[in-house]
This record gives structure tokens, sequence and C-alpha cells, in this order.
């Protein structure tokens, strides 16, 4: 393989100042019997499963007990997380997630896709001045960065005052029976 300038890599033609560097940040390159190839101890590995000839005449392995236990674990912890996804207080913190996020979310898209509209279609209207330079439109597009900034403070309200601690308790729940289903260990 040749660089840039003409002049095969790694193998130590040319000029004696380009010999001289220590540090080559390229790849490392090797010429045996005519072949270039990528020193790398990994270059010639096969990844496990791709491409091995005798994969199929090869019997099945057990499976080792630590990973066993693994995915045992695993499936444990899944059957808890669904117990808790099933309960009466997960539900009812979906549930005040929802009664405050949809409504506000349609409402805010709505004020969004009615200032563009007006902006586009009644450009008079927005155009109208309210006091010196400032106009309709102009506090229109105020009032874009208002909603965002208090939307902003009433979901961290709602979340704080409604939803926080009814979480943090689903949260113990649900680290206690992970706990539990695993035989005390975590």
């Amino acid at each position: 393989m040749q660089s840039s300038n003409g002049r095969a890599r790694g193998i130590g033609h040319g000029s004696a100042r380009s010999g001289d560097h220590e540090h080559d940040h390229g790849p490392v390159f090797a010429r045996t019997a005519g072949d270039v190839r990528y020193e790398d101890p990994w270059y010639d590995a096969l990844a496990s499963g791709w491409g091995e000839s005798d994969a199929l005449s090869r019997p099945v392995t057990e499976v080792p007990p630590a990973r066993r236990r693994q995915e045992d674990a695993t499936a444990t912890a899944a059957r808890v997380y669904l117990e808790v996804q099933r309960s009466a207080a997960f539900q009812e913190v979906r549930s005040r997630y929802r009664r405050f996020v949809v409504p506000a979310t349609v409402g805010f898209f709505l004020w969004y896709v009615g200032y563009v509209v007006a902006a586009t279609t009644a450009p008079s209207l927005m155009a109208r001045p309210v006091a010196g330079a400032v106009n309709v439109a102009l506090l229109a597009g105020l009032g874009q960065f208002l909603s965002t900034f208090l939307l902003t403070w009433a979901y961290s309200r709602h979340a704080r005052l409604r939803r926080d601690r009814a979480a943090l308790e689903v949260r113990w729940e649900t680290q206690e029976l992970t706990r539990e289903a695993g035989g005390g260990a975590s």
C-alpha cells in the first residue's frame, strides 16, 4: 500500500528524514510474501459464530450457571416491573401526568399554529401598531416565549405537587420488590 506521496508505507524506503519518525500515527502495515496486511492481533480473529466451518459439527455447550442465574434474575426483574406497571399507584402517577401533559401540549400547539397562521394569512392584522414601533406580531411573538416559560413553570410545579411524591414511593416499592426477588442481593 502506498501513501499519498507515492512511497510505500512502513517499508523504510525514501529519505532518511522520513525514516526517523518514531511516532507514526497511521495504521501499521507489513509486507509478507508480496501481500500487504494490517498488523492487528484481532484482524484475523473471527467473531464468534461468524464463518466457522465446524460450527454445525460442534456439540452445543451447556449455559454456564452464572449466566443462567443472570438470565433468571433478568426475568424476575421483568416480572417485578410488569407487576409495578399494573399497580394502582403507578397507574395513578401516569394518569396525573397525562391529565396535565395532553391538554398543555394541545393548547400550546394550537397557540403556536394560530400565531403562524395569523402571521401568514392576516399580515395587516399582525402589522397593526399597538404602541409606537410595537405591533401585534411582535407582541404575539414575545407571547410565544412567555407562554413557553409559563408552561415550563406550570409543568415543574405540577410535577412537584402532584406526581413526585407518588413516583418516589413507586420507585422505592420497585427497588424493594427487585431486591426481594433477587434473594437480597443488590
